[in-house]
């Protein structure tokens, strides 16, 4: 009898510890995820910490009359954890499948192969920078400005149908014949055109060129087949105001909106807000268009938790809202900077927010 509970014991004492070395080894085997969890929430009419740790205005403007502002407009964010050099362990990933306010998502989706996380970060940049530069445009254009927009060519990509036709610097005019003023409605032409050739109207070294491109089907990031001809595009812009915004340490696209809404905001009479914290996200064009963003659901818990009762959700990332959002905050849908306007009216004079769009399960 002593012998057989001897036996157990020690059996059981064997499994307890080849338990607790696989724990362990587990700890240190690299994993293919990283964690997304709810990041720092930026007020677009505030101030934030400047890369020397002094306190700056998110937006100044020179050259027109500005007017005080009230509540806020907050931007949200989300922080990664990991990387390709250090992955979240298993343990970590255990922790954060439970918790709703974070995701777990495949490490090739944030950090792609090839791809350092140095290089990554120069490349959020990037596009923070341009994202900067569509919001303003967004903003002036609606306030009625004209942004001299000029779409021109960053480079033409390797065996594509503009390559040899098309070079970096080149200034796209026009496409079959009607003006270009954004690189979106020259996307949208050449969709439209289902694969016709078309006509770039556009000037090089100072002379007009008439180049007939004909567009190749190719799939993009969503999987939706799309028409392209392969170039690299930039929009340069003439503003008749200076608006400077500035945000360091966030990189990313997804500020777009509510930078826009901020400008607005800053350069008219009262308070677009009604005075009330307001949060959201989205990227947008130089001609209003609101797009999807990554992180949806951990920004709604990051702008709940900051204070906001009302969030602006682009319209395309309403599959992953319904049934994840927080309670106490109110999550309305929009398509471009129009409709958020619109929304932000009723909410600001208190109206009946009941019939404003929201996101449904089949949109």
């Amino acid at each position: 009898m002593s012998s057989r509970r001897s036996n157990g014991t020690v059996t059981g004492v064997v499994a307890l510890s080849i338990s607790l070395v696989a724990l362990v080894a587990l700890t240190f085997v690299p994993t293919p995820y990283v964690i997304q969890r709810p990041g720092p929430v930026y007020d677009t009419l505030g101030t934030a910490r400047s890369a020397d740790g002094t306190e700056v205005p998110l937006i100044e403007v020179d050259g027109a009359t500005t007017y005080p502002t009230a509540g806020a407009l907050d931007l949200t964010t989300v922080q990664v954890i990991g990387n390709r050099e250090r992955t979240p362990t298993w343990f970590e990933l255990a922790m954060a499948w439970t918790d709703p306010t974070r995701a777990v998502v495949p490490i090739d989706s944030v950090f792609p192969q090839g791809v350092s996380s140095d290089e990554r970060d120069e490349r959020n940049a990037a596009l923070m920078v341009d994202s900067q530069h569509e919001a303003t445009a967004a903003a002036l254009t609606e306030l009625g400005y004209d942004v001299g927009a000029k779409v021109r060519v960053v480079e033409a990509v390797d065996d594509s149908p503009a390559q040899g036709e098309l070079e970096a610097d080149d200034l796209v005019l026009a496409i079959d014949g009607t003006p270009v003023d954004s690189a979106t409605r020259l996307r949208d032409a050449i969709q439209e055109a289902d694969g016709a050739e078309v006509t770039l109207t556009v000037e090089r070294d100072g002379e007009e060129k008439q180049i007939a491109i004909t567009p190749e089907k190719s799939t993009d990031a969503a999987g939706d087949e799309v028409w392209l001809i392969g170039i690299v595009l930039t929009t340069d812009y003439d503003f008749p105001v200076d608006v400077r915004l500035q945000l360091d340490n966030v990189g990313g696209p997804s500020a777009g909106m509510m930078f826009a809404l901020g400008i607005i905001d800053t350069l008219t009479p009262g308070e677009l807000n009604g005075g009330k914290r307001i949060a959201g996200t989205g990227t947008i064009d130089a001609a209003g268009a609101v797009g999807p963003i990554g992180g949806i659901r951990q920004k709604l818990y990051g702008a709940r938790d900051a204070g906001a009762t009302v969030f602006l959700a682009p319209e395309e990332n309403c599959d992953e809202v319904v049934g994840h959002v927080p309670d106490g905050l109110q999550v309305f849908r929009t398509g471009t900077l129009e409709e958020s306007l619109d929304i932000l009216e009723v909410v600001a004079d208190g109206g009946d927010t009941s019939k404003l769009p929201v996101c449904t399960a089949n949109r």
